[in-house]
């Protein structure tokens, strides 16, 4: 009962106030800014302000693995809504990110999603799929902006699920970098089919960036497993033996995590 109370009086209340502040001032920078930038700034105390009134308090790791100016495709284990802004708080550099093809048709939302520079994926069309992939790693070298992919391509729930190799093509065209990042207790905070949130704290934990200039489209499965290896160890979650076998018999980048 407490915790309704807290959603019903505090955090609803308080979500929809920085929504509504927040969404005016990027749908009114909208119109002028093209690059997105300045929409980005204003997500991100969106997401701040979503957090704080939720009791939701982040502790991030190693955030000197992302150094000032770098480029990257930040990836990252995906169990909850509030994970899109559990990054955009904790990330302090610019990035776009992918969302469901269908929310680019909710009213405003929609309309800020594409004019922030955010990117549509088709899960069940993969030939619109490849276009945004294609687009993603456009975007990353004319803009010079990180681009964020959830591999597991849906909310899961239970072990880490095998990663699309989505983010893998977009690394590796654009000839980025990935930066593995494993979230820790976004699941207790708002679990998968809840309607409300649960102060607490998530841990990010930022892993080395694995290189691809070396790497070609080939070798993007290889990539894919790698990456889920990495930010498996960074949860502390199993992956499957053979799969684990095969990263370390042919390594991508660095060691560790």
């Amino acid at each position: 009962m407490g915790l309704l109370l807290r959603n019903l009086f505090i955090s609803f209340p308080g979500i929809l106030a920085v929504t509504v502040v927040t969404g005016t001032a990027s749908l009114i920078a909208s119109l002028f800014a093209k690059t997105g930038r300045t929409q980005h700034r204003c997500s991100r105390l969106w997401a701040k302000g979503l957090l704080a009134v939720s009791g939701v308090k982040l502790k991030v790791e190693r955030a000197d693995h992302i150094p000032p100016g770098g480029i990257f495709v930040f990836v990252a284990n995906h169990r909850t809504y509030l994970d899109a802004a559990i990054m955009l708080a904790a990330l302090d550099t610019q990035f776009r990110f992918f969302a469901k093809s269908s929310v680019f048709w909710w009213p405003i939302i929609g309309f800020h999603l594409r004019r922030s520079g955010h990117m549509p994926v088709h899960y069940t069309n993969p030939q619109k799929s490849l276009k945004s992939m294609s687009a993603a790693a456009r975007l990353i070298q004319q803009r010079n902006v990180s681009v964020l992919v959830f591999p597991e391509a849906e909310r899961t729930e239970g072990i880490l699920q095998p990663f699309k190799d989505g983010a893998a093509y977009v690394a590796i065209k654009a000839g980025v970098p990935v930066l593995p990042i494993g979230l820790i207790g976004n699941r207790e905070v708002m679990p998968v089919g809840a309607a409300l949130i649960r102060p607490g704290t998530v841990h990010i934990k930022v892993g080395h960036p694995i290189p691809t200039l070396d790497l070609t489209l080939r070798d993007r499965t290889r990539l894919t497993q790698t990456m889920w290896v990495r930010i498996a160890d960074l949860i502390g979650w199993p992956v499957p033996e053979d799969v684990r076998e095969s990263v370390e018999a042919a390594p991508v980048g660095v060691t560790g995590s």
